[in-house]
């Protein structure tokens, strides 16, 4: 695996691979959206020899599974502001990228994988046109991206513990807004493909269950350590984050996830 350095942008992210909480994260978004994630390129279709580019590629297991599909012949680029450490593969290159500033070589991908990445950009209109251009004619697009404006949840211990989880997520969205996210952009992707000229755009929804004991669930313990800070100064409070941690191991409850739309769509 060889890894280079190219911008990184400085920009700051909520959900940083530099903290001590990124692994676990990334862990717990691995164990909910791979099989998501593998299922719809699989769908679409990869092919050994093709050229793939993974953006957002955090600790790395799409880019692998990537270049386990398309070498010896093909290639992975796997770029994120912070690479995580990742297996190894001779197909695999990792890159210090900034999507947003640095460039992309034009027409050189048969396949451009990016999850959970441009709904946190501003500029995720003018990005999706960066991508389009790196796609060769005919190379497919594949988005992963969540509507977050949607978690309701399903049963709890009490009234308080209810309150208290949509007070939870109220927070974050607030937080993620004020970096220019837009957290329910999981279901406009898809329109978005279309005004970038993708043709063929084909959106998939995709809902699960957060109970104890799943990775949907203890991806959300890592946010009350990972996104603190943003959390208390949205108004909870490290009593209530702990007490979020306690009823995250209560058999009582259970949530839905936010809707997973899995979105593609090809460059004519």
């Amino acid at each position: 695996m060889r890894e280079s350095a190219s911008g990184g942008g400085g920009r700051s992210y909520l959900f940083d691979n530099a903290s001590a909480h990124a692994r676990g994260q990334h862990r717990c978004l691995a164990g909910w959206l791979d099989r998501i994630s593998i299922g719809e390129l699989s769908r679409v279709g990869v092919q050994p020899g093709m050229s793939c580019l993974d953006v957002g590629a955090g600790a790395g297991s799409i880019a692998v599974w990537l270049a386990d599909q398309v070498g010896p012949g093909g290639s992975v680029l796997a770029t994120d502001l912070v690479p995580l450490p990742m297996a190894d593969r001779p197909a695999l290159t990792v890159l210090r990228h900034d999507v947003v500033r640095d460039a992309l070589p034009e027409t050189a991908f048969d396949l451009v994988h990016v999850r959970l990445v441009l709904s946190h950009l501003p500029e995720r209109e003018a990005v999706l046109a960066r991508l389009f251009a790196a796609l060769r004619p005919g190379g497919v697009l594949h988005l992963l991206e969540f509507d977050a404006e949607y978690a309701p949840v399903l049963t709890v211990p009490d009234e308080r513990a209810g309150d208290l989880y949509r007070r939870y997520q109220q927070a974050k969205l607030r937080a993620f807004r004020t970096r220019g996210s837009e957290q329910g952009w999981g279901r406009r992707c898809a329109a978005a493909m279309v005004r970038a000229g993708f043709v063929g755009v084909e959106a998939s929804p995709h809902l699960d269950t957060l109970g104890p004991g799943t990775p949907q669930l203890e991806m959300q313990v890592h946010n009350t350590w990972h996104l603190r800070e943003a959390l208390l100064r949205e108004g909870l409070t490290d009593d209530e984050l702990a007490e979020l941690r306690a009823l995250f191991t209560d058999p009582m409850f259970r949530a839905c996830s936010n809707v997973v739309y899995a979105v593609h769509g090809r460059r004519p």
